[in-house]
């Protein structure tokens, strides 16, 4: 919280600093700053003032450094605290379009996506291993990662887009590569074949993750979260974001309806969900690159 000016509560003063906790013994009076116990007498005023090698000179004091001296002589909603940074949690939305990590432990988090950072942090690309490589190569499920650690608070962003949090207990979710922003390093991840189809058969690959621990995502604009227990549910596969890692899954080829849903023949492959879980969808289909005439 940050310090400011207050009507001094004893009443001796005109004012008195509040550090966001406590009453300090910095006041303010008729123009000058100097120290002052809250429960000290009251001061003593003179009337005629004395000869200057006699007169009482108030102790200038350097004010604590504070949020509010940063902003010294500007006002707006902008300086008035509600875009501070938020510290309630160690792993919170500092808004929608961006998160905010307090390192303690190390974490991952997708390269390029830091836009800030307080402390001393040290980023190191992470390769995941020969194996994930060559699936990256081969499928194209592109997740490229960073590890970050050290001591400090890191705030990620990606395209503005919205950023959902989660947190999972002995439990999977899969998630399309291009969602993940970041997640705790404790947590196993792996690129997994979405089950019920194969490459020759137009098959996909997401980024799954296992384990106890939080992982952020990101959508382009606000999702719907669709419960597959309740009925067959079949998305998109650009739209898909991500879903419960024990949901059962299936390929499904439309051909026919290609000219009819949504924007043309992409829609033609969609994932079919069954089983007890959820499945995250964004109201996008990702960027659209114009094909050349």
């Amino acid at each position: 919280m940050n310090g400011e000016w207050r009507p001094d509560p004893s009443g001796r003063f005109e004012f008195r600093w509040w550090d966001g906790q406590n009453w300090t013994d910095h006041v303010a009076h008729q123009g000058q700053t100097f120290q002052a116990p809250l429960q000290g007498p009251p001061p003593q005023v003179q009337q005629q003032p004395a000869q200057p090698e006699q007169q009482a000179q108030p102790v200038q004091q350097v004010q604590p450094a504070t949020p509010a001296d940063s902003f010294a002589g500007i006002t707006g909603e902008l300086v008035d605290g509600r875009f501070s940074e938020r510290e309630e949690q160690a792993i919170a939305k500092q808004n929608s379009k961006m998160l905010r990590v307090r390192v303690g432990e190390p974490f991952m988090a997708r390269q390029g996506s830091m836009v800030a950072y307080q402390g001393n942090i040290d980023f190191a690309f992470e390769g995941g291993g020969a194996s994930r490589f060559i699936k990256k190569a081969l499928t194209g499920e592109g997740l490229s990662l960073m590890r970050c650690q050290g001591q400090g608070d890191v705030f990620l962003a990606d395209l503005a887009k919205d950023v959902h949090l989660l947190h999972l207990q002995n439990s999977g979710i899969s998630i399309s590569g291009s969602n993940v922003l970041a997640f705790s390093a404790g947590l196993n991840w792996n690129i997994e074949r979405v089950k019920g189809g194969s490459m020759m058969t137009g098959g996909l690959f997401n980024t799954t993750l296992r384990g106890s621990g939080w992982v952020a995502i990101t959508t382009d604009g606000p999702p719907v979260v669709l419960n597959a227990a309740e009925a067959p549910t079949f998305a998109y596969t650009n739209a898909i974001v991500a879903w419960s890692a024990h949901l059962q899954t299936q390929l499904k080829t439309s051909f026919k309806a290609g000219a009819l849903i949504g924007r043309g023949s992409g829609e033609a492959l969609q994932v079919g969900f069954s089983g007890v879980g959820f499945v995250i969808v964004q109201p996008s289909e990702g960027i659209q690159i114009p094909m050349q005439g």
